[in-house]
């Protein structure tokens, strides 16, 4: 029996054609995306995304049919229409029966009379021999006009069809389902409803008559109408609009960031909160690398935007990675991390103390002794609470079950000082304050030790909408107002522990709806969703049954249960869901976005009308003055930051050249009548230059683009000539290229040459501007122009000379003979001559004959003596990023800077440019590459004497390696020593334990190559400001590997025979081990988290005493590892033979560890939860920047 399906087709005239979805009963059945055009019109349902247990199917052939009839109309109403799970308010029921007669000679398709339900016309849609199936097809659908259907109409129905016999209402097949009718989706139904074979001259079941006699048979609809009280009751969500319809809007979920969505939802909501975040000072660091910045960003976003917001800024500004948004972190870790984040942010500013006031609260840990008058406790602040689902019922057995008191008494006793000795004790944890904003974790997820793995608990779990938390606060805490708390928020997860999907349902105010906020989407939610769907445990019928499976009858578990609750106090209601207002975002905020909207606007006008336009690249006489590179510009600068840049316009294609110089001209702020426009174009040596003027401004600005010569931009470039001689008329007078009376254009022996100047003295080379040259005259015959444009006077002094170069390429300057004419030297229109002063001593030595040796341009000094070594640094001259190593270099006292750099200087000259920015000495530089992937020091760079910068950003022969080099960057080291002196030691990174193993402190420390472990002690000891053994104890070194104890390292052990590839280990030694010589005593110690192979944290050794129970053993444990409290009393304890194979034997309080560990290669191993969160994808701990 074919069940509900579902159709999203648009509306016709007449019924829509609808693609037949056939189930996995009929495996002769066309493909499910087959559709027939201009075939006859079939209708189908399909699931309403519910599971098909939600549906009412109800098989003809299983139920007993003598039990009921049709005719009875209200009996039957009950078996046909089943309470549904979301229980929606019914608001009518009707029944309408319609007499089908001379079944056989009906059309293809036929409706029943229109009836009323609901307020709304409907009526029954029959394909008597089916829609395209071999069975009898029936519908409801609505009965509006087509051209008469309201514009956003939809109703909820729950409704059955029953095919019956009128004369044997005993006889009678049927089916139900449930529907959102729209406009849209007009009919619902069932295209297989029953087979045409069963319906005529056959018996129906035991009867002996058919269903459908004398050609005639009864279709009796039943119709409920159920109230839509969320607005989204069984909605396919197709073009559903958030905005529109709630007045919020979600976050898009960037690859598995459904659980910071929640978590951010919810903050948003906090208004208090997201005030706060406003208050954050970051006006000026705009910047999208300061996380603050982009939470007001984001949390402005969510005010003002129509549509999801993305968080891709704040997940940048956070420095995750791809690899890190595609991996669900832990809700409340990342809960904390940010409040701290965000806390530290606020400090030093008057808010500082803001979000310890909405979210922090107080708790007391003590130790209370029964008979005397002694109590050992600390007060400590808590930002949210974790409660044990495990083992209780509802929210308050969980607090009951956190504030319990363990009582501490016989073997147990506490010692309470010299006093008072060995005494009977109570130990808890006890409230002192609860904070306005109340975070609860659920500790949804725990260690199953039977299946040795992490598990998601699934157990019913039931929390109010409001309880008093007064009832869990110390006796001694201030009661002057109401410790009632009311339910803000439920964050949920849905799914097991591999796979899941996070979502939250909020309520924005203290009164009004609760609202769905699943990623994008965000619904209205009833109190039902919010709290009976998230309570966990198995799936319950509207009358309080447990739902089972069909086939196991086990119960039916509900995937999704709440993890995360946010109650606010009563009393403070109003302070933390106070109005966010316009004047709380700050202004800067504010000006910034409608900056970015305008400017979104302009760029999707723009492409809209790029057709439309072309872009004019134009250099004028100021842009060349301020370029300091080869040829007369760079046509990939930017203006807007870079002033030698062309400037660019946008003009319609259309636009006649004439129009064109009339805007150049008004923004350079001349008659256009002064101004003519040069068409650049590309030379055959791949420089751009001016070919001729444009004399003709009539043609369009795209056909004066499309006749240019071969371009290889997408705009039109061009340079600005400006008259210098003007007419009695006003008119331009010019050199060459000058247009007659008569239209014919003269082009003399003048050309047209550009000017730029070397300057020696202050080391940059500037455009002078253009000039005109006839090809007859001869090179020295510019001196006297470029005088009179530098204003150098009419002589230059008897020791200088000017000296003149031809810029012929980037790469090719060559020097100009000063007899020779310019048709001589082959310079025409377009070409750059560069000139600079030379003193007389130099002069000797003849123009182009300037060429140095390699070794010349790294000599000490970076000054230039001529053009031609100039350009030759021009070409090789490139800007590297110099970045303080991020572990062995202190940034805040040698920050990151930029250096110009010719690529052919040597290492040496290299470390001493780089010395002089840093202030140190050259010697004690080290440099490191840095891998283009991830922006990390990769190997530090070998001092070589030949070795210049080049090789080192871009070294040759080494493929892959280099490609995943930065060639533009490198991180430095400022040793303590010289780079040579460093290489006679080695640097071992060693990892000192203090309170036991609990910290850990890194240090990479130096030592000779020539000295041994001793030495190496000594060093630490100076490197990390410790007390020397004399003062505080003798240390000793001991190496791990892969979390396992391999071996102590002897005093006199050599420290060039350090393994590399093992983990180095200080710490004091004991005071109970410093006089034991047989290492046989001694027993080694590893972490692991359910089966040995998972080993975790930091291994040591541990003395072994005879005869002490493991009781006493643990108490020792407890002191040497400095692990305290729940910490340590988590702990199992196993022995763990060293084969890989063997299982931990775990030991009882009774056992002897010096007996049961008999084996030298025994492990004794802890056992307990790993709480480092290394991931299996490696991304490791979670973590916040910015």
């Amino acid at each position: 029996m074919e069940g509900p399906k579902h159709t999203s087709t648009p509306p016709t005239h007449e019924p829509h054609m609808l693609t037949i979805n056939e189930d996995n009963q009929n495996p002769e059945a066309p493909s499910p995306n087959a559709m027939i055009v201009d075939g006859p019109e079939e209708h189908v349902v399909e699931p309403n995304g519910t599971e098909s247990d939600d549906v009412a199917i109800i098989n003809p052939d299983a139920m007993e049919t003598d039990q009921l009839l049709a005719s009875d109309f209200e009996a039957l109403k009950d078996t046909v229409l089943p309470p549904l799970m979301e229980e929606p308010r019914i608001l009518e029921d009707k029944v309408f029966t319609w007499t089908v007669e001379n079944w056989r000679t009906l059309s293809k398709k036929e409706h029943g009379p229109v009836f009323q339900a609901g307020g709304y016309p409907w009526r029954i849609l029959l394909f008597p021999f089916g829609n395209n199936v071999d069975q009898c097809s029936i519908y409801l659908e609505h009965g509006f006009d087509t051209n008469n259907i309201p514009e956003d109409w939809s109703c909820c129905v729950q409704f059955a069809l029953v095919l019956w016999n009128p004369n044997d209402p005993s006889i009678f097949s049927h089916h139900a389902a449930h529907h959102r009718f729209t406009k849209e989706e007009s009919d619902w139904g069932f295209t297989r409803f029953l087979e045409i074979r069963r319906m005529f001259n056959t018996a129906w079941e035991s009867s002996d008559r058919p269903l459908v006699e004398n050609d005639t048979a009864n279709i009796t609809a039943y119709v409920r109408i159920v109230e839509d009280e969320t607005g989204v009751l069984w909605h396919n969500f197709n073009n559903y609009d958030s905005k529109k319809e709630t007045g919020y809007v979600g976050l898009k979920n960037q690859g598995a960031t459904c659980y910071l969505n929640s978590l951010l939802q919810s903050l948003y909501f906090t208004n208090a909160f997201r005030k706060a975040i406003y208050k954050i000072p970051t006006e000026k660091d705009e910047s999208m690398g300061n996380s603050a910045y982009t939470l007001q960003r984001l949390f402005y976003q969510l005010q003002t935007s129509s549509t999801a917001v993305g968080t891709n800024e704040l997940t940048k500004s956070f420095g995750w990675e791809t690899r890190h948004i595609f991996e669900q972190q832990d809700v409340q870790e990342l809960s904390r991390k940010l409040m701290e984040h965000m806390e530290s942010k606020m400090k030093g500013t008057e808010y500082e103390k803001v979000l310890p006031q909405i979210f922090s609260g107080k708790i007391k840990t003590y130790i209370s002794c029964i008979n005397v008058p002694y109590e050992s406790s600390r007060v400590e602040d808590f930002w949210d609470v974790q409660l044990n689902v495990s083992g209780n019922k509802n929210l308050l057995e969980s607090f009951q079950d956190y504030i319990n008191v363990e009582k501490l008494d016989g073997e147990n006793q506490y010692f309470a000082g010299e006093q008072y000795k060995l005494q009977d004790a109570n130990k808890g944890v006890i409230f002192m304050g609860f904070p306005d904003v109340l975070h609860l974790q659920l500790k949804r997820f725990e260690y199953d030790i039977q299946r040795d793995t992490m598990m998601k608990i699934n157990d019913r779990y039931e929390f109010p909408e409001e309880f008093d938390a007064g009832l869990y606060l110390d006796k001694d805490a201030d009661r002057s107002e109401s410790w009632e708390y009311q339910l803000h928020g439920v964050l949920v997860h849905s799914g097991d522990l591999n796979a899941g999907h996070y979502y939250a349902f909020l309520k924005p105010n203290k009164e009004g709806w609760w609202y769905k906020y699943d990623d994008d989407k965000v619904t209205k939610a009833t109190k039902r969703e919010v709290l009976e769907e998230n309570f966990g445990g198995p799936f319950r019928t509207p009358n309080g049954q447990i739902r089972t499976t069909s086939q196991k009858k086990t119960p039916l578990m509900r995937p999704n249960s709440a993890y995360m609750l946010v109650y606010i106090r009563k009393t403070k209601l109003d302070d933390i869901l106070c109005p966010v207002t316009a004047e709380d975002t700050p202004a800067h905020l504010q000006r910034r976005f409608a900056e970015e909207i305008a400017a979104r606007e302009q760029r999707r006008k723009e492409r809209e009308e790029q057709h439309l336009y072309l872009g004019v690249k134009v250099i004028t006489e100021s842009t060349f003055q301020r370029h300091g590179g080869t040829d007369l510009t760079s046509f990939d600068a930017n203006p807007e930051s870079d002033p030698a840049a062309p400037r660019f316009f946008r003009i319609l294609r259309t636009a006649t050249m004439e129009e064109l110089v009339n805007t150049v001209a008004s923004d350079i702020g001349q008659d256009p009548k002064h101004v003519r426009l040069w068409i650049m174009v590309n030379r055959q040596n791949k420089t751009i230059r001016p070919d001729q003027p444009v004399m003709d401004l009539r043609p369009t600005v795209e056909e004066t683009y499309n006749r240019a010569a071969a371009h290889r931009d997408l705009s039109l470039r061009v340079w600005v000539e400006r008259a210098e001689e003007i007419n009695a008329e006003g008119e331009a007078v010019w050199p060459t290229y000058q247009g007659q009376i008569n239209g014919v254009i003269v082009k003399n022996d003048l050309i047209l040459l550009f000017l730029k100047w070397f300057d020696v003295e202050s080391q940059s080379l500037k455009g002078v501007g253009h000039t005109y040259v006839s090809k007859e005259k001869k090179v020295e015959e510019l001196i006297p122009v470029i005088m009179k444009k530098m204003n150098w006077g009419e002589k230059l002094p008897s020791d200088e000379k000017i000296q003149l170069w031809e810029e012929i390429k980037p790469n090719m300057i060559e020097g100009l003979k000063a007899k020779n004419t310019l048709k001589a030297a082959e310079l025409q229109d377009g070409d750059i001559v560069c000139f600079q002063k030379v003193h007389e001593k130099k002069s000797s030595r003849l123009p182009g004959l300037s060429d140095k040796s390699s070794d010349e341009a790294s000599k000490p000094s970076d000054r230039y003596e001529d053009a031609k070594e100039y350009y030759d640094f021009l070409c090789n001259k490139r800007t590297v990023m110099f970045d303080p190593h991020p572990q062995k270099c202190d940034a805040q006292q040698h920050p990151g800077f930029q250096l110009v750099l010719n690529t052919k200087i040597t290492y040496d000259r290299l470390a001493e440019k780089v010395a002089e920015a840093l202030g140190v000495p050259s010697t004690h530089l080290r440099f490191y590459t840095v891998n283009a992937t991830s922006g990390n020091p990769r190997t530090a760079v070998k001092r070589g004497q030949n070795q210049i910068l080049q090789m080192i950003l871009s070294p040759a022969g080494y493929g892959q390696m280099s490609m995943n080099q930065r060639t533009d960057c490198l991180y430095f080291e400022v040793l303590d020593m010289s780079l040579a002196e460093l290489d006679t030691k080695k640097s071992i990174k060693i990892t000192l334990l203090s309170d036991g193993i609990t910290k850990e402190d890194q240090y990479d420390v130096l030592v000779t190559k020539s000295g041994n472990v001793e030495d190496l002690i000594e060093s630490l000891v100076k490197k990390a400001k410790i007390p020397s053994e004399e003062e505080g104890g003798r240390i000793r070194l001991y190496e791990t590997s892969n979390h396992k104890f391999f071996r102590e390292l002897e005093r006199t052990y050599p420290v060039i025979s350090i393994n590399d590839y093992t983990a180095v280990v200080a710490e004091r030694i004991p005071e109970e081990e410093l006089e034991v010589k047989d290492t046989t005593q001694f027993i080694s110690v590893f972490h692991f988290q359910g089966e040995p192979s998972r080993s975790h944290g930091m291994p040591f050794r541990f003395l072994l005493k005879e005869q002490e129970k493991f009781s006493d053993t643990k108490k020792r444990l407890e002191k040497r590892t400095g692990l305290k409290g729940k910490s340590f009393e988590k702990i199992k304890f196993a022995v763990v033979r060293r084969a890989t194979y063997s299982r931990p034997q775990y030991l009882n309080d009774d056992d002897i560890l010096w007996d049961v560990a008999a084996n030298e290669d025994d492990f004794l191993g802890l056992d307990h939860a790993d709480r480092s969160r290394t991931l299996r994808s490696g991304v490791g701990d979670l973590f916040l920047k910015g």
